[in-house]
This record gives C-alpha cells, sequence and structure tokens, in this order.
C-alpha cells in the first residue's frame, strides 16, 4: 500500500534524506501525546504508564542493535548523539592533547564537531583519505593510530553512495592502540543487520526519521563502562549524560520504528530492495547506454541506495526536469554556482562527473511500477538535456 503522505505526489526516490513516519508509528506514539503525559521520573500514578513505556522503547532500540536497554541513551538527534559520542569520549579522557581519527566522508556532524573539539579543545584531528569507492584503507588507520589516540569515529554507511565501511576491521585496529571506537550507523541501521558485539563499536549513532519515526528522536548506544562527559547537564536523566525530561513519545516512536525494522530485515526486505536498485540501474543503463556509472562500491553498498552519474547532464538540472521524481543530486549551490558533493570528490571523482551526481535511495513503500516509471522520466529528462562533450558547468 502507499503511504498517505506519498499517495498525489512525485515518487519518492529520497529515503536516505528523511523517510515519512510509518502510521504504525504515529499510532504507538499518539497516546503519549494525549493521554499519557506524566513525567517519567515521578513516583505516583501518573509517570508509572511513561515510565514503563520509555523502557519497552529502550528494550526494542536495543534488540535492533544486540544491545543491553541500560547502553541505549535517547537524543534529540543523530547529531547530538555524534556530540555526545565526540565530545564525550575527549574531554573525559583526561589527556592533555588527544587524538582523534575520522576520513574525509563523514556526515557534517562528525566533521564539523571535530573541527570545533580542535578549535575549542586543542585536539589534534586526524581525516583519512578514501578509495575511489569512498572506503577507509585499514593500513591507512593503522599509520594514524599513535598513544594519544582516544576515539576513532568512522560512519558504517555513507548517506551518498551507500558505501558500507568494514567497521568490524577498523574496530579491532582501534582497540589493539587502546582507542574507543564510535560508528555514525545513521543510513545503516534499520537498512542492514547492525550488531553492536559483531562491530566490537563502543558506540553507535542510531537516528529515527532515516526508520520511519519522527525527526528529534535518536539514540547512542554506550558500551557498559565507557566514560562519557555528558552533552546536557542536570538532573541525572540517560545515565546522567543527557539530562532533561524524556520526550515519552518520540522514545516509543524510536522503539516502534526499531521494533518494525527487526521484523522487515528478518523478512528479507532488504533483498527485495536490492533486486529493485539493481532494476532501476539496469533500466538507466540499458536506455542511456554507455552513459551510467555507478559511484560507489559494486557490493559493499546499502541495499536501497544508487548513486549514479549520467554523461553529458548536471545532476540539479536532471531532477528537475524529471519532475515526477523526488531524489537528491550530488551538488551544493552557492550562489547560483553549483560545486560537487564533498564525498564524492573526496573519492576523486573529475568536477564533470561529479556535477553528474544524482542519489536515488529507495524504501519502505518502493514498489516495481514506481522504479519503471522513475527510471523512464529520468531517461527521458537526461536525453532532452544532453549537453554536449564540451559544454561548460
Amino acid at each position: 500500500m502507499t503511504h498517505p503522505a506519498l499517495a498525489d505526489g512525485p515518487i519518492y526516490l529520497d529515503y536516505n534524506a528523511t523517510t515519512p513516519v510509518d502510521p504504525r508509528v504515529t499510532e504507538a506514539m499518539t497516546p503519549y501525546l494525549t493521554t499519557f503525559f506524566g513525567n517519567p521520573s515521578s513516583s505516583h500514578a501518573y509517570g508509572a504508564d511513561p515510565q514503563a513505556a520509555l523502557a519497552a522503547a529502550r528494550a526494542q532500540v536495543a534488540a535492533l542493535i544486540g544491545a543491553r536497554p541500560s547502553e541505549v541513551v535517547f537524543t534529540g538527534s543523530g547529531s547530538e548523539a555524534n556530540l555526545l559520542a565526540l565530545r564525550g569520549v575527549v574531554l573525559a579522557s583526561g589527556r592533555p592533547r588527544p587524538h582523534v581519527i575520522t576520513q574525509a566522508t563523514e556526515h557534517p556532524a562528525i566533521l564539523e564537531t571535530c573541527r570545533a573539539l580542535q578549535r575549542l579543545h586543542g585536539v589534534r584531528v586526524t581525516v583519512l583519505p578514501v578509495d575511489a569507492d569512498g572506503l577507509v584503507d585499514p593500513a591507512a588507520l593503522v599509520d594514524a593510530l599513535d598513544d594519544d589516540t582516544v576515539l576513532v569515529s568512522i560512519m558504517a554507511a555513507n548517506n551518498e553512495t551507500g558505501a558500507l565501511q568494514p567497521i568490524a576491521e577498523l574496530t579491532e585496529l582501534a582497540h589493539r592502540h587502546g582507542a574507543l571506537f564510535h560508528s555514525d550507523a545513521a543510513q545503516a541501521a534499520g537498512k542492514v543487520p547492525v550488531a553492536v558485539d559483531q562491530l566490537g563499536v563502543d558506540l553507535l549513532t542510531v537516528v529515527g526519521h532515516k526508520m520511519y519515526a519522527p525527526k528529534s528522536t535518536a539514540a547512542l548506544y554506550v558500551r557498559g563502562g565507557v566514560q562519557l562527559e555528558p552533552v546536557v547537564y542536570g538532573g541525572g536523566q540517560e545515565r546522567g549524560l543527557r539530562a532533561g525530561t524524556e520526550n515519552v513519545a518520540l522514545a516509543v516512536a524510536l522503539g516502534t520504528a526499531a521494533e518494525l525494522a527487526v521484523d522487515e530485515l528478518a523478512g528479507g526486505r532488504a533483498d527485495e530492495l536490492a533486486q529493485l536498485r539493481d532494476l532501476l540501474r539496469e533500466r538507466l543503463s540499458d536506455a542511456l547506454p554507455g552513459r551510467v556509472h555507478l559511484n560507489g562500491p559494486e557490493s559493499a553498498r546499502l541495499p536501497n541506495t544508487l548513486n549514479v552519474s549520467i554523461d553529458r547532464t548536471r545532476g540539479h538540472e536532471l531532477l528537475a526536469a524529471a519532475t515526477g521524481v523526488a531524489a537528491s543530486n550530488g551538488s551544493a549551490c552557492h550562489s547560483g554556482t553549483h560545486t560537487p558533493s564533498p564525498v564524492l570528490s573526496a573519492m576523486g571523482l573529475d568536477h564533470e562527473r561529479a556535477l553528474a551526481a544524482v542519489r536515488l535511495s529507495l524504501g519502505r513503500w518502493s514498489r516495481r511500477e514506481e522504479i519503471e516509471t522513475a527510471a523512464a522520466a529520468i531517461t527521458k529528462a537526461a536525453t532532452a538535456l544532453q549537453r554536449p562533450h564540451n559544454a561548460q558547468p
């Protein structure tokens, strides 16, 4: 069935940007916006149901990633969870000049936090390069680690290309040098299996609006025994790491979304999405022979994500012309001038190919007939907008 929000609009292929809230999530959270209003810290009857709901939601999120409920800390966004992880480790380390390692295609929530830590706290930051597929070379991490390294933060899956980093291998290397490991799993959690013990991570970020919960709900997995400086000081909620009365409705939403994701993964939906993703690429490649180029790994990639460049087009122009499709392009506009995505630039894509990139990301309500229609619309736009080989950007 079609989601009510998608029924009358263009074909939605931007699930990596945000997802529609699943109606089952809305139904689960609504009582905590209406009837069960109490403070979950209250000892009287009005606090009992919110307290129980908060505990249940924590257990649901923990089950998604194979953690203990006590290791789940609710936050207001993925960016806040990342801040708690990075700043929390750095300030709790007690090192005079701690060293943090990340990589070039991270989300700005990581890269900008690293820059702030560098500016405000004198932290040394190493940004590892990536290869043409957007993947970190484990040997580069080994070379970067030193006695002052307190944290390595590398995302599980890239939001633009879907590239899946070798997290388990990287975590083991970090631990050999006594460093903690954080992974931003905003794009991975709910799309592919994520088990913290198998990955070996000490900290992991989960984001609600990437998996059919509302915006402004997220969680940070904090392995038992890991010490962090709080991100919000106050009344001691969330293990003392994030004070403030909990938003029970949003916690319930995230927990419900996590439970639905567990069921969907078990039911093979990831394989179905991968088939639709590959069908979309096949249709485009067949209709535009020799012009469609994959950006990112061929196989080590999220099952829902297709990032391609179509020769002799500009991504922003292509999507503007394909009015029946809602997706993202690989460039940013500054004062009327488009610049390539930093992610694609870090992967070594040339200027022309990077500006031609479009990200097509599928999700829970994507269906074969929509993929066929979207492919036809993109093909038509690419044919109509075909630029000469020597055209200027």
